[in-house]
């Protein structure tokens, strides 16, 4: 039970790496809907809107993942985890395009912003234990590094940087096409750099009056969360959580760009139609993080089920605020807490959840309000059209609340 980083990979502490960071699926809902209007996207399809047939079984979960592959996703892998243990997995499509080769039922993939709920945790915990405060100063922790075109680190809360409502705007370098990707692949930034181009841009809104996704301000996460322990913050993610719930298949590549094996590769189907193996790729640490549908099932599972965190500290975790019209589109009835995204299920009550989406994987998941019932669903094809990408994510929303709605524990 430990947490490793690849022989190929050094360690350094995340002020002296230099990481890049992709556009992740949450930054391409949010730049298209600006453009693409929300009033139908925000409907619920017609297979969402009927509530789940008591007994969700195997076979429920083959049909859903294949619903997802008919998508033109090249490969689906999806475990619910139940009260009593027993675990559904399903794998369909294959692992490489063009070939037979199967989807590993266990394999790694990226998990990119599920990351957060990771973060959010170590914070919460840091503010059980008196080092930190919800209501502390980006400045009071980290002077002078919010500063200029308006924005202000002496205004910016640790809560509003954990609840998107810092106003911090994200300028986060992407690939639009493949030679992009060929390019940039193995760019990397430090914390300090991503923090400097948000700097170039003014707030997005004044901290505490809106809700605006920011990964930048999950990144500054990262630099309190260092400057509150004087240890990297990996350090704290593995001792407090990985470690304690036996995560063992959950890690940080580092600088080394691919994935332990088993895992399927990874596409993106560019806004060209063309499709390409993004599988090799620096990606940033908090970003970065590569797991299995059963870790992330064990962490959500061991969070809303109270080990990592007090009654006081989960009851702030859950306070949540709506999240803005655009992210209404893909998150219906949405509402973001501290770190976690609360969701309507369709047979009434909701669930707790972290997507997160980078080049070549999307993951979604949720669990009911007592972590009882898990369910995680890794996709390895990611897509610039945003019809399509929208398409994929109502499709694995509806596997997901079809999964959980076969429980009394909808909370």
């Amino acid at each position: 039970m430990r947490f490793t980083t690849p022989a190929s990979a050094p360690k350094h502490r995340p002020s002296q790496q230099r990481r890049r960071i992709g556009r992740g699926w949450l930054a391409v809902a949010a730049v298209a809907l600006g453009t693409a209007g929300v009033a139908t996207a925000a409907q619920p399809s017609d297979s969402a809107a009927a509530t789940s047939a008591p007994g969700y079984q195997q076979d429920d979960l083959r049909r859903d993942t294949s619903a997802l592959q008919a998508l033109g996703i090249t490969g689906v892998q999806a475990r619910v985890t139940t009260a009593s243990g027993r675990d559904l997995v399903s794998a369909t499509g294959v692992a490489v395009a063009g070939t037979n080769r199967p989807v590993p039922r266990d394999g790694y993939f990226r998990i990119a912003s599920t990351g957060k709920a990771l973060m959010a945790t170590v914070v919460l915990q840091l503010v059980g234990e008196g080092r930190l405060s919800l209501e502390d100063t980006v400045d009071r922790q980290l002077p002078g590094v919010i500063d200029g075109n308006g924005n202000d680190g002496r205004k910016i809360t640790v809560r509003q940087l954990l609840q998107n409502t810092s106003g911090l705007h994200d300028d986060l370098p992407g690939f639009d096409t493949p030679e992009e990707y060929y390019k940039h692949r193995y760019d990397t930034y430090t914390p300090e750099q991503i923090v400097a181009r948000a700097m170039k841009h003014h707030p997005d809104f004044q901290p505490g009056t809106g809700f605006g996704y920011s990964n930048t301000g999950y990144v500054v996460l990262g630099m309190i969360v260092e400057k509150a322990t004087s240890r990297p913050w990996q350090e704290q993610v593995e001792s407090r959580i990985l470690k304690p719930l036996g995560m063992n298949h959950t890690y940080l590549p580092g600088t080394t760009p691919t994935l332990r094996r088993p895992h399927a590769d990874g596409y993106q189907v560019f806004a060209s139609g063309e499709r390409t193996d993004v599988t090799e790729q620096i990606v940033p640490d908090l970003g970065g993080y590569v797991s299995t549908t059963a870790d992330v099932n064990r962490f959500f599972q061991g969070l809303l089920g109270g080990k990592l965190l007090s009654e006081a500290r989960m009851a702030e975790m859950r306070n949540t605020v709506p999240v803005d019209k655009r992210l209404e589109a893909i998150w219906p009835g949405g509402r973001y807490g501290l770190g976690l995204v609360n969701r309507p299920l369709t047979c009434g009550g909701s669930y707790w959840s972290h997507e997160g989406g980078e080049a070549g994987y999307i993951t979604l998941n949720g669990a009911t309000g007592d972590g009882s019932r898990t369910v995680t669903v890794s996709m390895t094809t990611s897509f610039n059209d945003f019809d399509k990408a929208l398409r994929q994510h109502k499709a694995a929303s509806e596997l997901v609340d079809r999964a959980l709605c076969d429980t009394s524990g909808n909370r």
